[in-house]
């Protein structure tokens, strides 16, 4: 699908190409939340477990950070995962005001469960572009983050990210 907006061709250009990868990200997406879905998570409950089994126990802000969230929505999340006994909040000693989550032995076994078929799964729906085509896209992408960052004044959430 392609815009109907009858504009300057470089308005056409990025109309048509923001459609595309939007769409495109959409699918992708619609895809990895119905798999995610039948462990009873969300992409959000998915993506604090992944980063939390990758990185190790994290500051309650990096993870927001990290997974490009907000405050308030990383608390939500985290309650969900913690009320299911996914995971466990600590406050430091030696600053209060910070707040490590990590993962419970039950968190662990879940995620350490579901990820390679999350991998898997990723490794298929990209499967229609090549090993160039893929790392292509991965530039692409991240320069678009880092420029659309730059502009929004927000660019350590990507480039942390990234």
């Amino acid at each position: 699908m392609s815009t109907h907006y009858r504009g300057t061709p470089e308005e056409t250009r990025a109309l048509d190409t923001f459609i595309k990868l939007m769409r495109a990200t959409e699918s992708v997406s619609a895809d990895l939340s119905r798999h995610v879905a039948e462990a009873h998570l969300t992409m959000g409950q998915f993506g604090v477990l992944e980063a939390l089994l990758h990185r190790g126990e994290m500051c309650q802000v990096d993870l927001g950070t990290k997974l490009l969230r907000s405050g308030s929505n990383v608390t939500t999340v985290i309650d969900n995962l913690e009320k299911r006994g996914l995971v466990r909040r600590t406050r430091r000693d030696d600053d209060r005001r910070v707040i490590d989550v990590s993962l419970t032995p039950e968190g662990r076994a879940l995620i350490e469960q579901l990820f390679p078929a999350h991998a898997r799964r990723i490794v298929q729906l990209l499967s229609p572009l090549s090993t160039k085509d893929q790392l292509r896209l991965g530039e692409l992408c991240k320069t678009l983050g880092h420029a659309a960052a730059r502009r929004s004044d927000h660019s350590s959430l990507f480039t942390r990210n990234s």
